[in-house]
């Protein structure tokens, strides 16, 4: 079934008569026969849109009750059953009442649609949802509903209902829209003039720019090459000289000339990526022509005048802006220049902006300080074989050396010309090539001595070979400084690749991004300087390097500005210009990385705050029935024995006393665990760590245990252990009383030690249900019982201090399967005399579900 189409009315306010001009249409089509029902037309009480809905077949409503009030909303259902050809439905953004088929209106309209029904709706340019920031600034009034722009860009037709903010004001005043009583204040508020003016623009701009991509569209689809003045758009060229600037601002003026206007600005590229353009230019050229409003766009092509125009064509541009050439009189010889290339190719279509500026004429000059990119030792060596070198071979030639021609003297004066020019650049190959031409015509050329020459064919050799060698000595310099430029790029690209990995893979810190940054450069320091305002003292945020610290920016021998409160800055040397793209690249990382690790900071901060918060959680659920439970038979008891209404026999008071102080155990041992989870977590448990006894130490963990609940087996002769007497026997106690609360009646509980390597264990076996594998480890974290504890059991905190007492003491308690069916604790403690002994004063941390353990220091016994 093929999908509906939709139509919309779009509106820069309520009231300017979308519902009505949506009516019309239907009127006009079941006119002409079309099946067309009002599946929600809301009419507002208003006169005439209620006349034009006369006539119409409309789809009864759906009833729903929300909150004990009744709300009719369209029924999806009886619109599918009825299925029109044509359906009305006003209001597309509207929010429908809580039960409804869909959350949204264009939600239903999506499903009309589905079904292969043709949707004519309404909707206000406020309730887009990419405009309500905009629209909220403008009104001060923020849209509850709203639709997706998408649902509305994918309408087949989009048509405007326009009216001037006069007219709708003298329709409001008229009560045409509100009734009387609310007009005064709709005046007043919303539809003020100044509101509905900037509201009306938003529509119109709006419904331009979807008349646009369709134009696009459309021109594409039908490959239309030639440009349509639908819309000023005017391009800018730009070659990366200070002259891109004036011709941004006069593209602008130009564009504001006509509705509408767009600046387009451009940088064509040689696709050998080797340009003289300065990329701080471009850069703050790029910014300028952002904050006008317009484009930057970067396009790679060796033919410049024709990527230009066929830029200019595919964005179906009106104008071109170029600047006048910067080339001198004279190099007009080697061609007209890109400006008027494009001038003549552009057609009549596209008109051809000149624009003179200060920049015009004085040539593009040649690059500063071309020599030093070579080196000093290189440059100074090129001189020498330029200079030198023609007067060291005339010595070599005229001193013995046989005669080996007029030819072959002119290919090793070359030769010495081609050396130069590798060493030292275009100047030393010069002055070698003119050096190299007196010298043969003085000592090599008939008549000697003079520089008289004989035979015209002798004038044309030496012509030649000036010819040659400035020519090869031109290329070979050219040659040199594109590999240089080439090897810089490669390194710039190889810094620039380091960077975009780290970024996305997170894993550079600052101090080593830092130091990264001083190594590349050859600085002394490298530091990342913040502040929080303007008037703010600046601080350090990371430093790699060694010198004094820098108090501010203005310190450093160079500084790299980050934002408006932040800056790289490098103390040991002023860095070339050509070298701040990247160190700009550096600065905008380690921004990155700051903020990173901050975010990391607050992301466990607010771990530790969740996890606070979820042991509280856990904490009062517990404690408020566990501590509860023994606080009522308390208090039961303490009132029996109190009440004189009763007479209470002897055994009857003893057995309430007995209840009071098993009570009071209960109090007392769940106290001890909580109070024993702080100081594990707090860091304030020190294990006092000495030789010990097992059998000493177990029994002693077994009082307070049901008599015939624990089988004991813990030789004698069992080494000595290193350990806390009181931890350990706390750690015991709480082990046993776990495994005899899950194990049968019937199945006591083993409690054995036996030695392993340099350690001693202590088992805890019970015959209870056990515990799956996925859980051994979860039952050690605080608040945990598993399975179907009962409450008052316990508040799940004896596990974790169990193991958190093991770990302080420098042992380790783990959680295996009984074969057979149940569990097995496993407390491993370290044998007296061991090498794995700690030292005294040696620290231990606890496990991970306990957070945080003080270092123990171990004591003198």
């Amino acid at each position: 079934m093929a999908r509906g189409k939709l139509r919309i009315y779009l509106g820069a306010a309520p009231g300017v008569g979308k519902t009505y001009a949506m009516l019309s249409e239907a009127h006009r089509r079941a006119e002409r026969g079309t099946d067309c029902v009002v599946a929600f037309v809301e009419h507002h009480h208003r006169p005439r849109t209620e006349v034009m809905l006369h006539g119409l077949e409309q789809v009864p409503r759906g009833q729903l009750e929300y909150r004990g009030a009744a709300f009719a909303e369209m029924d999806v259902d009886a619109v599918l059953r009825r299925a029109p050809a044509v359906a009305l439905v006003d209001e597309l953004a509207h929010t429908n009442v809580p039960g409804s088929r869909n959350a949204k209106r264009w939600q239903d309209v999506e499903e009309l649609l589905a079904a292969g029904i043709d949707v004519v709706s309404t909707v206000n340019i406020q309730h887009l949802e990419s405009l309500g920031d905009v629209v909220e600034s403008i009104t001060g009034v923020r849209q509850r509903e709203t639709v997706p722009d998408e649902v509305v860009r994918r309408a087949d037709q989009i048509e405007l209902v326009d009216m001037s903010p006069q007219s709708l004001r003298r329709r409001m005043a008229h009560g045409n829209i509100y009734q009387p009583d609310k007009v005064d204040a709709a005046l007043s508020n919303y539809f003020r003039p100044g509101n509905l003016t900037a509201l009306r623009e938003l529509a119109l701009l709006w419904v331009a720019d979807r008349a646009d991509e369709y134009l696009t569209a459309y021109r594409s689809e039908h490959r239309v090459s030639a440009i349509w003045g639908s819309r000023e758009r005017i391009v800018v060229g730009l070659s990366g000289g200070p002259e891109g600037r004036t011709l941004i601002r006069r593209a602008a003026r130009l564009a504001e000339k006509g509705a509408g206007g767009e600046v387009l600005a451009i940088y064509i590229s040689r696709s050998d990526g080797l340009t003289s353009a300065s990329p701080k230019e471009l850069a703050v050229q790029r910014t300028l022509v952002e904050d006008l409003g317009g484009t930057f766009h970067h396009v790679v092509g060796d033919d410049i005048p024709a990527a230009l125009l066929d830029f200019a064509r595919g964005v179906n541009a009106t104008q071109i802006v170029l600047g006048v050439s910067r080339r001198r009189s004279w190099q007009y010889v080697l061609g007209p220049g890109v400006g008027a290339t494009v001038a003549v190719a552009s057609g009549p279509d596209l008109d051809v902006h000149l624009i003179t500026h200060d920049e015009a004429g004085k040539g593009r000059g040649l690059p500063v300080a071309r020599g030093a990119r070579l080196g000093r030792s290189r440059v100074i060596w090129g001189w020498a074989v330029g200079v030198l070198g023609p007067a060291v071979l005339t010595w070599l030639l005229t001193s013995g050396v046989p005669d080996v021609g007029l030819a072959n003297d002119m290919l090793l004066f070359l030769t010495l010309t081609v050396a130069a020019a590798l060493l030292g650049g275009l100047f030393p190959a010069l002055a070698s090539a003119v050096a190299g031409s007196l010298l043969l015509n003085w000592y090599f050329t008939p008549p000697v001595h003079t520089l008289t020459i004989a035979d015209p064919k002798n004038v044309v050799a030496i012509a030649i070979f000036v010819g040659v060698a400035v020519s090869v000595a031109s290329v070979v310099d050219l040659a040199a400084r594109r590999t240089h430029q080439a090897a810089r790029l490669r390194a710039e690209s190889e810094i620039l690749s380091f960077l975009a990995g780290n970024v996305l893979r997170g894993e550079t810190s600052l101090e080593a991004l830092l130091e990264r940054v001083r190594e590349t450069f050859g600085m002394e320091s490298a530091a990342l300087l913040e502040r929080a305002g303007d008037v703010e003292p600046w601080t350090c945020a990371g430093r790699a390097g060694f010198g004094p610290a820098l108090e501010r920016p203005e310190e450093a021998d160079v500084d790299m500005p980050v934002g408006d409160h932040m800056a790289l800055a490098l103390t040991g040397r002023v860095l070339p210009a050509e070298d701040r793209r990247v160190l700009a690249a550096f600065a905008a990382q380690a921004a990155v990385v700051l903020d990173r690790r901050r975010l990391q900071e607050e992301a466990e901060q607010a771990r530790a705050l969740a996890e606070g918060n979820r042991i509280r959680t856990a904490l009062l659920a517990a404690v408020s029935h566990d501590l509860r439970t023994p606080l009522s038979a308390i208090k039961a008891a303490v009132t029996s024995l109190r009440s004189d209404d009763v007479a209470w026999s002897e055994e009857d008071q003893a057995e309430l006393l007995e209840a009071i102080e098993e009570g009071a155990d209960r109090l007392d041992h769940l106290v001890g665990n909580l109070l024993d989870m702080s100081r594990l977590q707090t860091g304030t448990v020190t294990a006092i760590v000495r030789e010990i006894d097992l059998d000493e130490v177990v029994p002693m963990a077994l009082v307070g245990v049901p008599e015939g609940s624990v089988d004991l087996d813990v030789p004698e002769t069992l080494p000595m252990v290193e350990a806390d007497a009181g931890l350990l026997e706390r750690s015991v106690a709480n082990l046993v009383e776990n495994a005899v609360k899950y194990s049968p009646y019937d199945r006591p509980v083993l409690v054995s030690a036996s030695p392993l390597a340099d350690r001693v264990e202590v088992r805890i076996v019970d015959r209870g249900p056990g515990v799956p594998d996925d859980a051994k480890e979860r039952i050690f974290e605080p608040f945990q019982r598993y399975g179907d504890a009962p409450r008052g059991a316990g508040v799940g905190l004896g596990l974790a201090v169990a193991r958190g007492f093991a770990e302080a003491m420098g042992g380790t308690l783990d959680a295996e399967d009984t074969p057979g069916g149940g569990l097995t604790m496993v407390l491993s403690l370290r044998a007296a005399g061991s090498s794995a002994a700690a030292e005294a004063g040696e620290t231990a941390e606890t496990a991970e579900t306990v957070k945080a353990v003080a270092e123990p220091e171990r004591q003198a016994s």
